[in-house]
């Protein structure tokens, strides 16, 4: 399931291709008709991320010109607003004209064009064909649920776990439910560290699980939730209650870097320079088991100039049976509640 700081680059991506523009809205599928006639002829004038939850704001193109003759962003009640959970399978996919670099993918796992993340800027006949009007967006590819074009991109939903026209009320009781997110700068009560302590301090449930309650800190995911936990030396069983004020505000002060250098990257790295050493390097690498070769996780950055490989960008997260990069100490795996826990033994006590 993408985290928390891939939904806030789709909010900006959003932002960057098409902030302003009336687009078309449809949903070749099928499942998302009544919503799209809804939006379609619209103006998208918001764009923003509460943890894994994205929202699309649209305003009517009847909207007074604002200064400068632009047209005015009328206030959130006025907006039909567009919700999105991608879940385990959502992605979106995006295409453009060749006028401006365009990202390819974000979300759920899917094939690249060139193995690259990023469509560059020039003409890309294959992707943007020229019709007698200008550019043709390319034909859906699968299940779409919902396609948005503009006057230079376009971008394709698949695979959400949800996808509804909202009010302005729904929106504000969807992020109501949600704990804190450590990309956003809102204020307290809504933002902040001291609403993820009270919550934690408050439960008789494993930190470990915790930190991957929605209602706790939103955006959270497997990966940040097993690297912070390692970061902050803490075991990832031990009881919300028992654990520190202190501790907990600085796995929150540490959230608030990884996750927004993550947003602003599109990879996760947790690694400090000193302890990015390939697996193997000091300690030997168990033999393979069953179902060989090993999951790796696809960053947007692989096979970017200077940036952190894939394999050294981690501490625990999918390195069961690996030396901890810290002590050596065999990294460990359990499910907890649905999900796959990784932790170190030793520096995690």
């Amino acid at each position: 399931m993408p985290e928390g700081h891939t939904v806030h680059r789709l909010a900006r991506t959003f932002g960057e291709l098409f902030a302003g523009q009336v687009l078309a809205v449809s949903s070749p599928q099928g499942r998302f008709e009544a919503g799209a006639a809804l939006l379609d002829g619209s103006r998208l004038v918001a764009s923003r991320a509460w943890g894994k939850q994205l929202f699309l704001g649209f305003a009517d193109t009847s909207a007074r010109p604002g200064p400068g003759g632009a047209p005015a962003v009328p206030p959130d009640d006025e907006l039909r607003w567009l919700r999105v959970h991608l879940g385990l399978y959502g992605a979106w996919t995006f295409a453009g004209d060749g006028s401006s670099a365009v990202v390819h993918a974000i979300g759920a796992p899917r094939k690249r064009i060139g193995e690259r993340d990023s469509i560059p800027a020039g003409p890309l006949a294959s992707l943007a064909p020229q019709g007698e009007d200008g550019w043709t967006p390319p034909p859906p590819r699968g299940a779409v649920r919902a396609r948005l074009v503009g006057d230079h991109a376009v971008a394709d939903l698949t695979g959400p776990t949800a996808c509804e026209v909202v009010s302005a009320d729904e929106v504000r009781a969807v992020e109501a439910r949600l704990g804190p997110d450590p990309i956003r700068d809102d204020p307290p009560p809504a933002g902040g560290p001291d609403r993820f302590v009270a919550a934690v301090r408050r439960s008789r449930t494993s930190v470990g699980q915790l930190l991957m309650n929605q209602d706790v800190v939103a955006g959270v995911g497997n990966i940040y939730r097993a690297e912070a936990l390692f970061r902050a030396g803490l075991d990832p069983l031990a009881a919300g209650r028992d654990v520190p004020a202190e501790t907990l505000r600085a796995i929150w002060e540490d959230l608030v870097v990884l996750m927004r250098e993550g947003a602003a990257t599109g990879a996760i790295v947790t690694t400090r320079p000193e302890d990015r050493l390939p697996d193997g390097a000091t300690h030997p690498r168990p033999a393979p088991g069953p179902g060989a070769p090993r999951q790796q996780v696809r960053q947007n950055t692989d096979g970017s100039t200077g940036a952190v490989p894939a394999d050294q960008a981690f501490y625990v997260y999918h390195r069961d049976g690996l030396p901890c990069r810290v002590c050596g100490t065999p990294v460990l795996m359990k499910d907890l509640a649905g999900r796959k826990l990784y932790w170190c033994p030793t520096c995690q006590r």
